[in-house]
């Protein structure tokens, strides 16, 4: 007879885009994977008591509220998933550290560095998981890219070149909301920290950024008939140096007409060269440079079963993956970290990383100068 499994119990703040997504996570991981607990959706919380219940009717949670605060308080939830605006972020997570729960948030982790910090100092002091929301590194494909680069199969890593690129500010009609707050808004901490994230991931440690941010439109509506200035970058460019001698560049921008979901790399080595799409997210093209003259060409590798944990998903290779199963990925990671059976895929230290980075390019940029030493 199956021993019935332990729940842990969820308590989501904010019921957005990356509200649904967690959501859609930590159902799918329930099924998909064998997890040391039953995954439960107590309770969730947003602006008013009327959208959180919509949300809980609609995303299957037991109770709801328009207080986060009783999410902190509901001593029948273990782990608080944030998904609310960034400078919302902080608060919220110190709360739930201090009431010894573990936390999910997504990124970027604080609107600035120092409170990335405080808030990774507090988790591991309390003795509480974390896990920050990058779900791109969840790929099997990306797994594949590391292993390839790790393993020696391109050789000596020579250069390294990343973006991020959307359009989902590049009306300058709109307002841009918290995005463009100058406390750790911008095009570079939004969604350039995916880009950092990617290539610390795959090449190992920046050690030195040159930064270049540019704010392309200048003045946007203010919610209240006037127009308010803007301070952050619409655009952010990175030079990069790895401690491993590579060197490299990263793009962010959100003002990228026409571009959806431009998150791309491309590493090249003494061997061979990968690049990767996120618009075609179950790829990964391959240059073997020991190919024979007259046979050379970047060749498509398929993310199969061979690419754990696709096989979960699917039993047949080019199938395809989709991003909330890279959610579901990052979801079974953390759970089986808090069970103490894996180490935190990517917890606030690491978030607090990026957010480090983030702004030692926003100060390159303001000193037209290389900041080392990270």
């Amino acid at each position: 007879m199956a021993v019935a499994k332990r729940e842990l119990r969820i308590g989501l703040i904010g019921t957005g885009f990356m509200g649904k997504t967690h959501t859609f996570g930590f159902a799918a991981a329930d099924r998909v994977f064998d997890l040391p607990y039953a995954l439960t959706l107590r309770a969730v919380a947003d602006r008013t008591d009327a959208l959180a219940a919509e949300a809980a009717a609609s995303f299957g949670f037991e109770s709801s509220t328009g207080d986060w605060r009783a999410i902190i308080a509901d001593p029948a939830i273990d782990v608080v998933d944030i998904t609310t605006p960034n400078a919302l972020h902080k608060e919220m997570a110190l709360a739930a550290i201090a009431a010894g729960k573990h936390v999910y948030c997504e990124k970027p982790l604080a609107p600035l560095a120092a409170d990335a910090i405080e808030m990774a100092d507090a988790a591991e002091k309390a003795g509480v998981k974390t896990q920050v929301g990058f779900n791109y590194l969840c790929n099997p494909i990306m797994l594949l890219a590391r292993e390839m680069i790790r393993s020696g199969e391109l050789g000596e890593i020579r250069s390294y070149r990343g973006v991020h690129a959307e359009d989902y500010m590049a009306d300058a009609a709109n307002s841009g909301g918290f995005r463009v707050d100058p406390a750790g808004g911008g095009a570079f901490a939004d969604i350039g920290s995916h880009a950092l994230a990617t290539a610390e991931y795959l090449l190992g440690p920046i050690t030195a950024v040159m930064g270049d941010h540019v704010t392309a439109i200048a003045e946007r509506p203010d919610g209240q008939g006037g127009a308010r200035r803007i301070e952050v970058d619409d655009i952010g460019r990175a030079f990069l140096r790895f401690e491993s001698g590579a060197s490299g560049s990263l793009e962010a921008s959100w003002i990228a007409t026409g571009q959806e979901m431009q998150h791309e790399f491309e590493v090249y080595g003494s061997k061979g060269a990968i690049t990767f799409s996120q618009e075609r997210l179950n790829e990964l093209r391959y240059f073997n440079a020991g190919d024979p003259e007259g046979r050379r060409g970047f060749r498509t590798i398929l993310s199969g079963p061979e690419h754990p944990p696709y096989g979960r998903f699917c039993v047949a290779g080019g199938h395809q993956l989709g991003f909330n199963d890279l959610k579901a990925i990052e979801v079974a990671g953390f759970v089986r970290a808090i069970a103490g059976e894996q180490p935190e895929p990517f917890n606030f230290r690491a978030g607090a990383r990026i957010m480090t980075l983030v702004e030692a390019i926003a100060t390159s940029s303001r000193t037209r100068a290389w900041v080392e030493g990270l």
